[in-house]
This record gives C-alpha cells, sequence and structure tokens, in this order.
C-alpha cells in the first residue's frame, strides 16, 4: 500500500509544498466565503498556495491553477458548552480551536479531479515530503493570527470548584464602574467572589498590588472558594483565584458564573499592553446609564437569524469595524454590486483572492447578509462570523485601522468608501449613493461681495449647541451640585444629561460661520468673511454625524452627554442651494499673492511642539502645519490652529510651500504611474496639478472628477447644464427621507468604548451588538452618533 500511494503522489509531488516562515495558511475559513472547518462540508487548503477553499469553491480553483493536491480539514461539533474550556490538541494547532465546543477533528489529503482520499495521518504509507508539509500545516498559525508568545494561562489549571459552584440568588448586581472594597475604601485590587458576589479587596501575594486582605478574611469566614479580579475581565476571559487551592485557576464556566451578577463579558475591552479594564471605566456617570440604555440591557430581546440578521464577532476592540460593515453592507447598492457579480468577481479573482478588494468585499457581504444558500445553526450564528480577511486588507498600511486599539466609526466609514471609490474603476460605484455636493458661499464683509464654490462631501456633521438645551437650568444646578460634591469629596449628585432639539443642531448647521484669515479679493488684503453653506444636491441615502466629540480646556478630547430629538423621517429641501442671486456682486476671482520664502532652506520647527501635539492624537503632518503657521509659538497656539483647521480636507496633508511663482510640472514618474493604471494622459496630468503633485490625492480627484459624461447620462444626476464637464458626478433627487439605521457609541472617546447599530428591517428594528442579533423594543435614537437615511421616493 505505501508504494501505491508514494506511486500516486509522484506526479504531485513538484506542487506540493512545506510552508515556510512567512507563509500564511489559510486553515481557518474559506477565501470565498464564510466556510470553516466546522461547515458541512468542511475546509480544503490548498498543499501549494495554503489557500482554504470551501466545498462550493475548491473545484474553481482546481480547474483554475491546476493544483490536485489539497488538506481536507473537519470539525466534528460534539457538544455546545459555555465559557471558555480547555481542548487538547487532535490534529491542528490550538489557534485552530473553538472556545464554545467540544469536538473531533479529521484531516485527509484528497487529490482532484477524482477527490481520492488518504486518510491522515498516515505516516508510514506517504512519502516523507508529504509527511513533513502535512504536519507543517497541521501546525501552523493560521492566516489572521497575531504571531504573540504563548499566553502563561497554559499552565493553569481548571478548578476543581468551577463546574459544582453554587452561586447565591441574593439579588446582587455588580454595577460597571466605581467599584471599591465592602469593608473599606480600597478601589483597587479588587475581587468579586462568584458565589456571593462580594466585592473586597485583596492582598498584596495576589498580584503584586497592594490590598487589607478583605477577600481572603471573607473566604475563612464563608468558606466561598472562587473570586475574579474585576479590572482582569474581557471577552476571553478572566484571573480566577482559589482560596482552597491557594493558587490562580481557570473558570471554565466563567462567562456564566460572571452573568449570574449582572456582568456581560462583552462589554469588556483589552488594554493593549496586557493589563485590563472594563469598558465603563469612564469619568462620567451618567455614560454608565448610557450603556445600559443603548445596548437595551434591560429588556429580554428576542434573537433572530438567517439572511440579514448574522451577527459580526468582535476581534478584540473592532466593533467600530462591525457597526460599519453592517449598516453599509445592508443598502442594497452594495448588495447588488458584490453579491450581484459574485460568479464574475469570483471567476477573475486574482491566484491569492484574499488581496483582492473586490473578492474580500463580496466575503464580507456575504458574512453581514448570509444570502448564500448554506443554512447555518443558530449558536454558530451566535458566535458570530469572523471578519479577519476583510479587516487585514482594508486596514493594510494604515496606522491607525490596522492596530487593535478603537477607533472612530465615522473615520472608518469614511475609509472604506475611498476603497470603494477607489478599486471602482470604471464600473458601478455603490458609494455613489452618499455623495453630495455642497454649496459654501463666503461674503466679505466690507465690501458684501460674494464668491461661491462647491465641494463633494458624504457626511452632513451636525453641530450641536448646547446653549439650546431645553433643560439649561437644571444643567446649570446639576454642575453647581457637582462642582461643590467635588470640592467637599461627596458623592456626585444624580447625573443630567442635555436635551438639544434636533431644530437648534439643524439652524446651528446653516448659520453663518466666521472664516479664520480670510483675504479678500476685491479689497487685495485680509478682511473679515463669512461662510455658509447648503446643499447643491441630495444624496439617495444621507449619513448625518452628531458632533458630540470636543476638546476641554485641559485639551483633553471628552463626549458631550446629549440627548437629540433625532426624527425618523427628515425635509431638507428648504436647505437646498439657490447659487448666486439677483443683487450679488461676485469676488473678482483673484488668488493671494505668493508669499516668497527669503530662501530655499527647510523652515525651522519647533519638533518639541509637534511631538507635544501629535501625543494628543492628531496626526503627524498636521502638527507640524500648525507649529510653523503659528509662527512656533508654542503648542497652545499650535493646538488653537488645529481645532480652526481639523476639517478641511488637508488637513493632514504634509506641510508644502512654493518655493517659486513658478507652476510645478507633474514628475514623469506619477503620469507614467497613472497612466498605467488606464486613466487618459491629459486627465492625469490635471489630477496632479490639481493636488500638488500628490499621487494618492490625485488618484481620489481622478475618480471625483470624471474627464467626459457617458453618452446615456442617469437622469438622476446633477442637472445643472453649466456645470463642469471636469466635475464630480453626483445623483440628485428631492431632499425628504426616512431613518434607516444609526451607531451608538457607548464611552468617554471615539478611541475607547464601545460601539453598536440599529438597523430597521422589514418594518421593525433590529440591534446588532457585536455577535448579537436581536429584535429591539426601544431603539434609543436620541443617543446614537451616526445616522443613515434613505431618500424618500418623490410620489
Amino acid at each position: 500500500m505505501a508504494a501505491d500511494l508514494g506511486e500516486l503522489l509522484v506526479p504531485f509531488m513538484p506542487t506540493i509544498r512545506v510552508p515556510k516562515t512567512g507563509d500564511r495558511v489559510f486553515k481557518s475559513e474559506c477565501a470565498f466565503s464564510y466556510d470553516s472547518p466546522e461547515s458541512e462540508g468542511g475546509l480544503y487548503v490548498c498543499m501549494n498556495t495554503f489557500l482554504g477553499f470551501g466545498r462550493e469553491h475548491v473545484e474553481r480553483h482546481y480547474r483554475k491553477t491546476g493544483q490536485s493536491v489539497y488538506m481536507h480539514l473537519k470539525r466534528h461539533v460534539k457538544e455546545v458548552r459555555i465559557g471558555r474550556v480547555i481542548i487538547s490538541n487532535v490534529l491542528l494547532n490550538r489557534d485552530f480551536n473553538s472556545e464554545d465546543y467540544d469536538f473531533e477533528d479529521e484531516a485527509k489529503l484528497v487529490i482532484f479531479p477524482d477527490h481520492f482520499e488518504i486518510a491522515l495521518p498516515n505516516i508510514e504509507e506517504l512519502p516523507a515530503l508529504v509527511t513533513i508539509a502535512c504536519d507543517a500545516v497541521l501546525n501552523s498559525p493560521s492566516a489572521y493570527k497575531k504571531q504573540e508568545p504563548e499566553s502563561w494561562e497554559e499552565d493553569i489549571q481548571e478548578s476543581r470548584h468551577s463546574r459544582s459552584l453554587r452561586q447565591q440568588d441574593n439579588g446582587v448586581r455588580i454595577r460597571p464602574s466605581g467599584w471599591k472594597c465592602q469593608k473599606c475604601e480600597m478601589r483597587e485590587n479588587l475581587w468579586l467572589n462568584l458565589t456571593d458576589g462580594a466585592v473586597l479587596c485583596g492582598k498584596w501575594f495576589f498580584d503584586g498590588a497592594g490590598g487589607n486582605g478583605h477577600a481572603l478574611d471573607h473566604y475563612k469566614d464563608t468558606n466561598f472558594p472562587l473570586a475574579v479580579k474585576l479590572e482582569t475581565i474581557t471577552p476571553d476571559g478572566a484571573d480566577v483565584y482559589s482560596f482552597e487551592e491557594e493558587e490562580a485557576v481557570l473558570d471554565p464556566n466563567i462567562s456564566e458564573h460572571l452573568s449570574h451578577f449582572g456582568i456581560d463579558m462583552l462589554q469588556m475591552q483589552q488594554r493593549v499592553k496586557g493589563s485590563c479594564v472594563l469598558h465603563l471605566s469612564f469619568l462620567s456617570p451618567i455614560i454608565n446609564i448610557e450603556w445600559e440604555v443603548i445596548q437595551e440591557s434591560g429588556s429580554k430581546l428576542k434573537s433572530v437569524y438567517g439572511s440579514g440578521y448574522t451577527g459580526v464577532k468582535n476581534l478584540g476592540n473592532s466593533c467600530y469595524l462591525g457597526c460599519v460593515m453592517q449598516v453599509l453592507f445592508s443598502i442594497p447598492e452594495f448588495q447588488r454590486m458584490y453579491v450581484g457579480n459574485l460568479q464574475r468577481i469570483y471567476d477573475y479573482s486574482p491566484l491569492d483572492p484574499s488581496q483582492d478588494f473586490h473578492c474580500v468585499l463580496c466575503y464580507t457581504v456575504l458574512l453581514c447578509e448570509c444570502v448564500t444558500v448554506v443554512a447555518l445553526r443558530p449558536q454558530h450564528q451566535q458566535k458570530g462570523l469572523s471578519p479577519k480577511m476583510f479587516k487585514a486588507l482594508v486596514s493594510k498600511g494604515h496606522p491607525e485601522f490596522s492596530s487593535s486599539r478603537q477607533q472612530d466609526a465615522q473615520e472608518f466609514l469614511q475609509h472604506v468608501i475611498t476603497l470603494v471609490e477607489r478599486n471602482s474603476g470604471g464600473s458601478e460605484n455603490p458609494s455613489d449613493v452618499f455623495r453630495f455636493l455642497t454649496e459654501e458661499r463666503v461674503q466679505c464683509c466690507q465690501t458684501r461681495r460674494v464668491r461661491y464654490n462647491q465641494r463633494v462631501d458624504y457626511v452632513m456633521q451636525l453641530p450641536v449647541p448646547i446653549e439650546a438645551a431645553t433643560n439649561r437650568e437644571e444643567l446649570l444646578a446639576y454642575e453647581a451640585k457637582r462642582r461643590e460634591a467635588e470640592e467637599n469629596q461627596r458623592a456626585p449628585p444624580e447625573p443630567v444629561r442635555a436635551r438639544v432639539p434636533f431644530t437648534a443642531c439643524l439652524q446651528a448647521f446653516t448659520e453663518p460661520d466666521n472664516v479664520p484669515d480670510f483675504w479678500s479679493s476685491a479689497l487685495q488684503a485680509k478682511s473679515a468673511g463669512v461662510k455658509t453653506s447648503r446643499f447643491s444636491s441630495f444624496p439617495e441615502y444621507l449619513i448625518l454625524q452628531i458632533k458630540k466629540f470636543t476638546f476641554g480646556v485641559d485639551w483633553i478630547p471628552k463626549k458631550l452627554d446629549l440627548s437629540i430629538d433625532v426624527p425618523d423621517f427628515l425635509d431638507l429641501n428648504r436647505f437646498r442651494a439657490t447659487g448666486l442671486q439677483t443683487g450679488e456682486e461676485e469676488l473678482p476671482n483673484l488668488s493671494p499673492p505668493i508669499v516668497l520664502p527669503e530662501d530655499t532652506r527647510a523652515p525651522e520647527i519647533d519638533e518639541a511642539a509637534v511631538m507635544q501635539l501629535a501625543e494628543m492624537g492628531f496626526p503627524l503632518e498636521a502638527c507640524r502645519k500648525a507649529v510653523y503657521y503659528t509662527g512656533n509659538m508654542g503648542p497652545e497656539m499650535a493646538f488653537n490652529w488645529i481645532i480652526a483647521h481639523m476639517e478641511e480636507p488637508d488637513f493632514a496633508e504634509p506641510l508644502s510651500l512654493p518655493s517659486s511663482t513658478i507652476e510645478l510640472l507633474p514628475s514623469s514618474e506619477s503620469v507614467a504611474i497613472l497612466t498605467s493604471m488606464g486613466f487618459p494622459r491629459s486627465h492625469t496630468i490635471q489630477a496632479l496639478r490639481a493636488t500638488n503633485n500628490n499621487l494618492e490625492r490625485a488618484l481620489d480627484w481622478i475618480f471625483t472628477h470624471p474627464e467626459e459624461e457617458p453618452s446615456d447620462a442617469d437622469p438622476t444626476l446633477s442637472p445643472d447644464p453649466e456645470a463642469d464637464a471636469a466635475g464630480p458626478r453626483v445623483k440628485d433627487g428631492p431632499g425628504r427621507y426616512e431613518l434607516l439605521a444609526f451607531i451608538s457609541h457607548m464611552g468617554a472617546s471615539t478611541m475607547s468604548g464601545h460601539y453598536v447599530c440599529h438597523i430597521k428591517k422589514e418594518g421593525r428594528w433590529v440591534i446588532y451588538n457585536d455577535h448579537k442579533v436581536s429584535l429591539s423594543e426601544r431603539p434609543p435614537k436620541d443617543l446614537g452618533y451616526i445616522y443613515f437615511y434613505r431618500r424618500l421616493s418623490s410620489s
């Protein structure tokens, strides 16, 4: 038999590779779908490219590449469990293990096209090279597993009390923050007894922190053996100590034990450097209430499954990504673009589809919508489907989104829209549904002359005038009581949230705004100027962002505690732009004089001030510009410059100063790169000139400034016959909208906390909280951060 297998594999030996350092082995998910070893058909891993394929897609890969030898991985789920379990490795590396199931793993070599199967392990009968390759694949980490050292948890044993622990039904519920020892005032090194819910301080030998030993005293009085350290709870587990066994232990039922006291492990986040904190350990007590309201924690929500109701697994601080995915890919235009062209995109995919934007987008839509015919078991849907491939591709090369830190959902949404546009080429661009034109009217206060400009926008950013709060007196009284309590070291008063009318936010959006450093071409000098904004067109889907985040006097970013009566139906027609009016006189079309530098040396910049600003989270190039344009007058002046200019489109672009009045010609290298992508030379040169020879910005300029209009123009496109033929194409229609979805944020900053989203589907609101998908009973529309409106038909 050994000779037979050896002879059988001889023709395929040149195609069988041993994974080398740096090779990615896709043994956890299919490159084209959500199929995994737990799926009914298992997963096929190519023994040459190490790409993974579900049963539906492996034949396509064989026909396209001629690769014949695949490893078939199949996981047989035996029993569902709650909490974290320790599972022995049968055939596969431990990163391949499931957290919620006992299982048996099966591996085979399959030779196409005859589907000849060879069971593994089969060391004696297989050629040595094949055995080494199979063993290397089975023990390689999955493609998206973080390369981190093994945790010390591997040496910790399960407690003998964990499975038989009896918890008291005493009604104890643990608050998400503000803990202190029940017997002293300690607020650190606190341990929750898993039997009765007592919160008590530990002793120094538990983890090196100080304490008065009240947790140990409690055990001596009660014999309740297990306690968990509150600050260490994450979605992956927590630090558990057994007083009786006198050592740190594992509790496979920790999720169930914590839930008994009202603690949901999904509400936790892990710090970058290993220590852990609760999501809700924030400055303002009102945010704790916000958490419960937004997640509808007090309700018994009904879980839902199926097409359009599939949760997304949190990869660790990736809830911003999951929410954006759920909303974006519930929009028909995105489904039509990617799911409607599914077979064509797959047929023309590159050899490594994990690096192809369109393939990954198709895959992601399938994750969110579950539109394929393969039915998932409810318990698998509850786990959530993993967006690892999507995150790896869309965040590639981005300093923030490629990290494991929490991010701003609005910034990530804009990033995805930009990538969709950039990869659309000449095909349909689904992000067109968000694009609209904003008219900016700038008036010189001295001459009363005006200038009209248009810019492309994707998000309507709505300011919040706190002074318009309807409970202003209540807020002032609360602030006075809070300061008094702080000065006297007393407990803070019951928090009060500002209630701001939505109409006041709209009014603030349309009110004239002062223009800093306005240069009047009529006066040929600096003057006072005011700017107003209106809609030149209305998009099919309007994204509306509430500007909840600001900066305090101490330069620390903070979140405004707001309740805004955001309407279900929105009519913006009264804010449509009207252009130059009768009696208005335009400002001359003159540019400010170019001030030549005294020499060509690089500008002197106070790098210490730059780094001080950068440590606050601002882009480095923006900090350099701020310090330069404020004459190195210190970080405070530069900070004020940042606040005044942070919404400008080139805010984070590198500092660029003219060295002469001679126009800079596009470099031949940049022209060659863009023309090689299929863009006309004349259009390429125009784009580079318009963006100061910045290649990336020029590419975006090309996508938003098509060279010519197509002959079969869409009747919904901007009807202005005098519009520049090279200007951006936008779809226009009535400004009447219905609320479709909203993303909510809980926490004190966009860089921390948690995101969930609510989407209206089939006439009912649904809440998506990572992998949990449930029918919403009380959608908290007044506490949202980003809102998505769908245009109503003209009828």
